[in-house]
């Protein structure tokens, strides 16, 4: 039927849709921006603060965009953004996920923060990334299920590009205008302009 609905209608159909999940957000204590367009679906699982899901101007999602907070959990799509789901954004404790100005996320991404995570400007985020601020304890006498988290904060600069499958774990900072190659997992702070890969990634090389 939607694909009936496109084929007759095209763009409108979206623009209307558009305009009516803005207006339910909006009912529901999200804060929206002007210029919103989603192609798909919005999933909201909101166990913290309504007010602290801020979408900002001109934000666009195509396919399926999933927020999740806890606790006091903030989660910030700047202007510009675009979403190219499905995608799942997780903030819980006092933790602010920041999806920086003009930022793209493509399929599969999971961001999962129990501390900040703090993404800049112009960055591209690959597919099937994996953005985790917290981690398991893992106490030998201790079920892992039962042992509890760590959290560290992880920071992705502007114009950064993240390839496929890349693994950023807590306490990272990613610097400005850093390549991470494919399947990489980063597990320590990037030089600007860097070129990464590897298990652990590490610098191969520098853009030019």
């Amino acid at each position: 039927m939607n694909m009936m609905l496109e084929m007759l209608f095209g763009e409108a159909l979206w623009r209307i849709w558009s305009k009516l999940v803005v207006a339910m957000l909006r009912l529901y204590g999200v804060q929206v921006g002007n210029g919103f367009f989603i192609k798909g679906h919005l999933l909201l699982k909101l166990r913290g603060k309504r007010k602290n899901i801020i979408i900002g101007d001109n934000v666009s999602v195509f396919g399926e965009l999933d927020l999740r907070n806890r606790e006091n959990g903030t989660i910030i799509l700047c202007d510009s953004v675009v979403v190219d789901g499905p995608c799942r954004l997780v903030a819980a404790r006092e933790a602010v996920v920041e999806i920086g100005e003009g930022s793209a996320l493509t399929p599969y991404l999971l961001l999962n923060a129990g501390a900040d995570v703090r993404i800049g400007k112009g960055t591209i985020i690959g597919p099937r990334a994996s953005i985790n601020a917290s981690e398991h304890v893992f106490q030998r006498n201790t079920p892992v299920r039962q042992s509890g988290y760590e959290h560290k904060a992880i920071t992705i600069g502007n114009d950064c590009w993240l390839a496929a499958n890349v693994s950023v774990v807590k306490g990272v900072t990613i610097a400005d205008g850093s390549v991470v190659g494919a399947n990489a997992v980063v597990t320590k702070d990037t030089v600007p302009y860097s070129v990464n890969a590897g298990v652990p990634a590490r610098q191969i090389g520098e853009r030019r």
